[in-house]
């Protein structure tokens, strides 16, 4: 008798051991689950938030080139004005613009020195057209242009704040200025119409964004 009872109670005592050791198991197994169902839920959100933040940088560095739309209209006075959509995007990426030199479109967000510089070198279309957007007059010339005709426009250019003065070899013409959405044609710095361009439009009605700095960007 007393044999059965100690048989009976050591079998109960090993079910429940062998009960709480499945328990254990299944905890085990539950918070590895867990833990792993987290991780790949926290990946997924990162991995989600870095294509959104690429999603949008690709966006904003493709806002521009190809929507600046229109054409040039020649005045009577011989300025040519652009009739048509000019962008005005920040971007990071080169710009490919419809016209040279460019009067307007995407951009990068520094602009060059315009506070009467002028550079020996080629400078980059899409810091100039930003200098262009704070009302400053870019005089551009190639290797045709009468080397005096050069030499007394940059003393004018450096005498004149919100102007900036480089070479431009891929233009048409000998000399040209340009500002935000106009351009002409020049014969050299004792032309009238160099004086009467820069009056209209040095900070003219046509400046996106009237009295923004010309010092503090980007210089050769």
């Amino acid at each position: 008798m007393g044999s059965a009872k100690k048989s009976s109670t050591a079998a109960r005592t090993a079910r429940i051991e062998e009960m709480r050791r499945a328990e254990r198991a299944r905890d085990r197994r539950n918070r590895i689950l867990t833990i792993v169902t987290s991780a790949v839920v926290v990946a997924g959100l990162v991995v989600g938030g870095v294509v959104l933040v690429q999603s949008q940088s690709d966006d904003s560095d493709s806002a521009g080139d190809s929507k600046t739309t229109g054409k040039f209209v020649t005045g009577a006075d011989g300025v040519r004005t652009w009739q048509g959509k000019l962008t005005q995007n920040h971007v990071s990426k080169s710009v490919s613009y419809p016209m040279v030199p460019p009067v307007g479109g995407d951009h990068n967000q520094v602009w060059m020195n315009c506070n009467g510089d002028v550079y020996a070198k080629e400078i980059p279309n899409e810091n100039a057209v930003h200098s262009l957007e704070h009302g400053a007059v870019w005089v551009t010339y190639t290797s045709k242009a009468d080397q005096a005709a050069v030499d007394a426009l940059a003393e004018k250019v450096k005498k004149t704040p919100y102007t900036l003065m480089s070479p431009v070899e891929q233009q048409k013409n000998p000399i040209m200025l340009s500002a935000w959405g106009h351009q002409r044609t020049v014969t050299g710095a004792d032309d009238p119409n160099v004086d009467k361009f820069l009056a209209t439009y040095v900070q003219g009605k046509q400046t996106p964004e009237p009295g923004a700095a010309c010092t503090g960007g980007l210089a050769q």
